[in-house]
């Protein structure tokens, strides 16, 4: 026996002579029941669910405007559905009542719009509602051409439910609509067959209805999704700027610690030599701080190696950290622009430490580069404030005189640079925008007192160690 007879070959060799394989009737059969199991979640099942038409809830808009203008705009989809619902009543009764019949036109008319009232909470239900109102209802109750009695306000009734239906569900939902749909454009024929052009008119017109739905729909989801996309990023990036600001953070006070660690070792290796006949322990204990401050300095070379980049640490060496002192060279890259910049001291001036002076010489350089792009042509002015507990420092700059520029949008990272810098000093900052149109940066960085009224953390060219000390 030929072990490809009847095989995956020879099922091939029949595809490719033209031999059409039968058919497993089990296939089609579970297509249609998938067919109808996702029909029936859809639009059977639901059907008693609550789902009360929405608010604008979602909307910044209406806040602004007044307290009952407000609530009215938030209730502008339901004013809406009973409106649309009053309007149509309104026609069709009057349509009828005209034609002579009193209370069964009242009836019709309410059996006519009783869906849109029923849209209200239940949509699906407002949905067979609708139906059976537009297809069935009219011809029991007017006996004769349904088309001008019920159809008309009912299709416009029909209408409103399959938008608001439409809108407020997935898109496999849209089309077991559009299935209904045509169903009911059978059935309709079926029973008028003299209305059949008119049905079949009817039944595009929904379809049509229906893929605008479905995509405005698809357009406000993919809208969400990019905005909800940006939001993502936007924290991401703040959050890798942050981050890069800590390192960067973390660099600067590497310096200022090591030179610390480094005065120490310096003191504690010359010490024994400042004292005649030093006591062994002295001796050792010493050369134990020695150690110490040598092992520390190694720890922090190696940490600072982690955060650096390979560009960083084979570039050339870097300068000095800078200090209140240099803010002056900041007012001259002000000044060389063209516009007028000034610095007011108040206080007793004094040495601050070097990590307060630091943020204090960022936090200013900062806000002037905001000056630069955010403020065209406006005078700045840096003020230092020394207090007893600490240091405060406000940039402030006037009104503008002119448009900013197309690369003045920033996106915020510096404030939160300058919001980093201050936080890990135990400071506060604020930033906002003055009365008379400006902006201003305020920030005040504590500074610990000693109880001899000093500082508590002394500048490294103080630190000598003496023979009274020892």
């Amino acid at each position: 026996m030929d072990r490809t007879e009847g095989g995956p070959r020879a099922a091939r060799a029949g595809r490719w002579a033209g031999v059409s394989e039968p058919s497993d009737p089990r296939t089609e059969l579970a297509m249609v029941g998938d067919a109808w199991a996702a029909f029936r979640a859809d639009l059977v099942e639901p059907i008693r669910e609550f789902r009360p038409v929405a608010r604008f809830g979602a909307a910044r808009w209406p806040d602004r405007l007044p307290g009952p203008l407000r609530r009215a705009v938030r209730r502008l989809p339901q004013t809406a559905v009973v409106a649309a619902a009053v309007l149509v009543f309104c026609a069709d009764f009057a349509a009828r009542y005209t034609q002579g019949s009193g209370i069964p036109a009242l009836l019709t008319s309410l059996v006519v719009v009783a869906p849109a009232v029923v849209l209200l909470t239940r949509p699906l239900m407002a949905l067979w509602c609708s139906l059976g109102a537009t297809v069935l209802v009219p011809a029991l109750l007017a006996g004769g051409d349904p088309w001008w009695y019920g159809h008309v306000p009912g299709l416009a009734v029909h209408a409103l439910v399959l938008v608001v239906v439409a809108w407020r569900s997935r898109p496999r939902t849209v089309v077991s609509l559009g299935v209904l749909t045509g169903m009911a454009a059978v059935v309709a024929a079926v029973m008028y067959p003299w209305q059949t052009p008119n049905a079949a008119a009817t039944t595009i017109s929904y379809g049509m209805l229906l893929l605008v739905v479905a995509g405005l729909r698809g357009w406000r989801d993919s809208r969400r999704k990019v905005v909800e996309q940006e939001a993502v990023v936007a924290e991401e990036r703040s959050r890798r700027t942050l981050l890069e600001e800590r390192t960067v953070i973390a660099r600067e006070l590497h310096d200022v610690v090591a030179h610390h660690m480094s005065v120490v070792a310096i003191q504690a290796e010359a010490a024994p030599y400042r004292v005649e006949d030093p006591p062994e322990e002295l001796v050792r204990a010493l050369g134990v701080i020695r150690e110490n401050a040598v092992t520390a300095l190694t720890e922090l070379r190696r940490v600072l190696g982690v955060v650096r980049t390979d560009a960083e640490s084979d570039g050339e060496p870097e300068a000095p950290q800078p200090t209140l002192a240099d803010i002056g060279t900041l007012l001259a890259n002000v000044r060389e622009t063209g516009r007028e910049a000034r610095l007011v001291t108040t206080g007793a001036v004094r040495g601050l430490p070097p990590g307060v002076e630091l943020s204090a010489y960022r936090i200013v350089q900062e806000a002037l580069s905001n000056v630069l792009r955010h403020a065209p042509g406006a005078a700045a002015c840096v003020e230092l404030s020394y207090v007893l507990g600490g240091l405060g420092l406000r940039v402030v700059n006037d009104q503008p005189t002119g448009p900013a520029g197309p690369d003045a949008r920033g996106s915020g990272q510096g404030l939160v640079g300058m919001r980093e810098r201050t936080g890990l000093l135990g400071g506060e900052l604020a930033a906002g925008e003055t009365p008379e149109g400006g902006w201003a940066v305020e920030a005040f960085l504590p500074v610990a007192v000693a109880s001899d009224g000093g500082l508590a953390v002394p500048e490294p060219t103080s630190v000598v160690l003496t023979k009274a000390a020892v």
